[in-house]
């Protein structure tokens, strides 16, 4: 029996020990395996052979295509300032002739304006200011200035121990002021075509409020039209109003050309136009008073109706000037890209190359 037990243990310690190169194999299989995870790991991937390339190619395709969007944004703007010119010169004979008989009836009148309301000064407790901002964006920062212009001048009058109240014109203004502390008399929304429609609710507003003696003051805050790559935030006092400006201030029109390829804006100053020669032997079946009471809310509604258009051609000189840039800058990352494209297949072409010279070499 112990020579049976010591034999049978004797085979099984050759059985475990006569195949010993089965074990190494296995053990340098899986080390060699661990080598090549390793050096697979720690390889750097090439931008072509790991798809990136297509990436590269689809985000330029995208740019040129984003390029092709702001440039007709960039066009339509331009069309659009074209209307907004056509419209303010079709304003300018009624507001001329306004202007003519607003002159004369002041000088028949002696310049006396003290049974005038809308010219008579009073004592500011209370201001209104009336803010024209946009209704988009996509037009670099013509709302934000205008914002910030309002806020300011808000702050000021209430630093002074002034009441203030707003009427708002434009989504933006509106969304804006909306969300924070500050009270709203009224709000208005206008497209970039307005109209005397919505010009004559506007004025009809703010007149309730002047008249009623709601407030002191009207404000008007809007941007005022420079060139096609600038515009200035501008406060002027709407109502009341001065006599002296009405009849002696001057205007001017722009318009929208084109030069080289390239759009120009051509600015032309307007005198005031002259006052109306009333004989003296002249009889008014109204008052002279009654008749300017009549006539300064339609220079109420004709100012604020120029001015929306103003504003509109601010707007869409400003989009015009931000589309530009960003075409601008479509093209200029597009033409980054496709250097980084071309690097990348140049460097995976090289190291194709040097992988086949490489095995070639090790084979002789």
């Amino acid at each position: 029996m112990k020579l049976l037990c010591v034999a049978s243990l004797l085979a099984s310690a050759a059985a475990f020990t006569t195949s010993p190169a089965a074990f190494n194999t296995f053990s340098v299989e899986r080390s060699l395996n661990t080598v090549e995870e390793n050096a697979h790991r720690n390889r750097r991937a090439t931008i072509v052979m790991d798809g990136k390339a297509n990436a590269i190619r689809d985000r330029i395709t995208s740019v040129k295509n984003t390029g092709k969007i702001t440039s007709a944004m960039k066009l339509v703007a331009a069309a659009k300032v074209r209307r907004a010119q056509d419209a303010v010169l079709a304003t300018r004979p009624f507001s001329e002739t306004l202007q003519s008989v607003f002159g004369g009836l002041i000088e028949r009148m002696g310049g006396d304006t003290a049974e005038i309301p809308l010219l008579t000064q009073r004592e500011v407790k209370k201001v209104t200011l009336v803010c024209i901002t946009g209704d988009r964006g996509l037009c670099g920062g013509y709302n934000a200035f205008m914002i910030k212009k309002t806020e300011a001048r808000a702050n000021e009058l209430k630093a002074a121990g002034i009441e203030v109240d707003m009427v708002l014109i434009g989504k933006k203004g509106i969304t804006y002021f909306s969300r924070r502390s500050f009270p709203i008399r009224a709000k208005f929304e206008c497209g970039q075509n307005p109209t005397s429609k919505e010009a004559l609710a506007i004025s009809e507003e703010l007149l309730n409020t002047y008249l009623s003696g709601e407030t002191d003051t009207i404000e008007l805050l809007y941007t005022k039209f420079v060139s096609l790559i600038a515009s200035t935030p501008s406060v002027r006092t709407l109502v009341p109003f001065s006599a002296s400006e009405i009849s002696q201030k001057g205007d001017e029109v722009f318009q929208l050309t084109s030069s080289s390829g390239n759009f120009e804006v051509e600015r032309t100053e307007l005198d005031a136009a002259e006052p109306q020669d009333f004989p003296n032997d002249m009889i008014f079946e109204q008052d002279p008073v009654q008749i300017v009471n009549s006539i300064l809310p339609l220079y109420l509604n004709g100012q604020i109706l120029r001015t929306l258009q103003e504003s509109v051609a601010s707007e869409l000189a400003a989009r015009m000037a931000s589309m530009q840039a960003a075409s601008d800058n479509a093209k200029s990352l597009a033409k980054d890209l496709s250097m980084e494209y071309n690097r990348a297949r140049q460097a995976a072409v090289t190291q194709e190359i040097l992988e086949i010279v490489s095995g070639a070499a090790a084979l002789e």
